[in-house]
């Protein structure tokens, strides 16, 4: 009977997308892949370690596998992932249980750990950071009319606040050939909807071609026959170009989106996180997206309390909120990271205000989604389908203006009793339910 291998996958979708090209070595192997991870033989986590609260959760799972290995359920437990490049062998010496600790540079070797740790042996294995693979065949996790594609690896932005850097090594992007053969076979595997994923998806191409090329990517992404949305997330806003909007502007299948962390406003604030642009060029940029791209969703992501940030500096975030009136955004209490300038930085600012300034900026940023949302009332729109509410007896889906996972759903009820997941469907809009829209079908 063949080993069961079960994963779990934690984070962002570049971490997901380690996982599924792990995932195809660990079948090709010829282990037995299975859902279940609290029915398998070797349970594989796959880490985030990239916050405070991401380091806890990966923490909580492992103790839940060790649970498992103590009551004879599971064999070995192997750590993958971020956390695992992050803290090395601390992990084992903080819970000794687990069987392996792989760093990202030696996951091409998942198959031969797993079949030390049955053997008996406690493994660790620390690659260099530019030997992970970034291509190659995957098994799918996503949802099947979605996928994601990561088209580099890496960071050189070195923030002040961030560890992935350190995590994640130096920036480097993948051919754009590779990446079109990836997801031509994508769209074979019923993909509709592609999402481009980087830590910094706007510098792709600059280290391969000399230049921004995410543009170029598109272009050719575009060409595509089966892919009906295309979608770019992690884009800074030093490099949006104006060649990039118009690219966005006249592709039919680019979604009008863009997601671009900005962190903050405050120039003082901003400067000490090592970031690129000042409030006047954002705010400036901001209104040249829109006029570039008219109607186009813009998505951010804010950083509440960090180090030395004044009751005077939050009120001017607020306010920077309440004036541009972001389509989607998440505010995060600032994470004090070790290894990092700012965990360094003086004073830092007490948990709960970070904690209690980012749930006002969300707060905030609710109000402003129900009012846009109230606008959508009578309004078209077309929808990729989800799923069944079974509880409310209707569909839910998402729109081109929101991404997976993090934006909000689209509920609709429809006469034809024939829809699959992943068809496209034409929603009119009749009611809104905080971030959510509520509908029918269009028939």
């Amino acid at each position: 009977m063949a080993i069961r291998v079960g994963m779990v996958s934690l984070g962002c979708p570049k971490n997901q997308v380690d996982a599924e090209i792990m995932l195809k070595t660990i079948e090709k192997e010829g282990y037995q892949l299975v859902g279940d991870t609290g029915n398998c033989d070797v349970v594989v986590v796959n880490t985030c370690g990239f916050i405070q609260s991401a380091k806890e959760e990966a923490i909580e799972n492992i103790i839940e596998f060790i649970n498992l290995k103590n009551e004879g359920r599971i064999k070995s437990i192997v750590v993958t992932g971020c956390l695992a490049e992050r803290y090395r062998s601390e992990i084992l010496k903080e819970m000794p249980e687990i069987d392996a600790v792989v760093g990202i540079g030696s996951n091409q070797s998942i198959c031969d750990v797993i079949a030390s740790t049955l053997m008996g042996k406690q493994v660790e294995r620390y690659g260099a950071k530019e030997d992970l693979n970034i291509c190659g065949e995957r098994v799918l996790t996503t949802l099947p009319y979605y996928a994601y594609l990561k088209i580099a690896e890496g960071c050189d932005n070195c923030c002040s606040y961030c560890a992935i850097p350190q995590i994640r090594g130096r920036f480097r992007s993948r051919p754009m050939e590779e990446i079109i053969e990836e997801a031509k076979w994508l769209a074979t595997q019923g993909v509709k909807e592609l999402i481009l994923v980087a830590q910094d998806t706007t510098r792709y191409g600059q280290d391969l071609y000399g230049s921004y090329s995410l543009a170029k990517l598109l272009k050719e992404l575009c060409k595509i026959e089966d892919l009906i949305w295309i979608r770019t997330l992690y884009c800074y806003p030093d490099k949006i170009t104006d060649e990039l909007l118009e690219v966005i502007q006249s592709e039919e299948k680019l979604v009008k989106y863009i997601d671009m962390p900005l962190q903050h406003c405050n120039d003082t604030v901003l400067k000490a996180m090592n970031r690129p642009m000042g409030k006047q060029e954002t705010v400036k940029l901001i209104d040249h997206i829109r006029k570039k791209v008219p109607g186009i969703t813009l998505r951010t992501t804010l950083i509440a309390g960090f180090p030395g940030e004044t009751e005077e500096q939050f009120a001017e975030l607020m306010d920077f909120v309440k004036e541009v009136r972001f389509d989607r955004l998440g505010c995060f209490a600032y994470s004090e990271e070790e290894g990092t300038r700012a965990a360094q930085m003086t004073p830092q600012v007490p948990e709960e205000i970070r904690e209690r300034r980012a749930e006002m900026i969300m707060e905030e940023q609710t109000t402003i989604m129900m009012q846009q949302n109230e606008q959508q009332i009578g309004k078209k729109i077309q929808v990729i389908l989800e799923g069944v509410d079974k509880l409310a007896e209707c569909y839910f889906g998402r729109s081109a203006a929101d991404a997976p996972e993090i934006d909000g759903k689209i509920f609709f009820t429809s006469e034809q009793k024939q829809h699959v997941m992943g068809d496209f469907v034409t929603v009119i809009i009749n009611d809104v339910c905080d971030y959510d829209l509520v509908g029918e079908e269009l028939l």
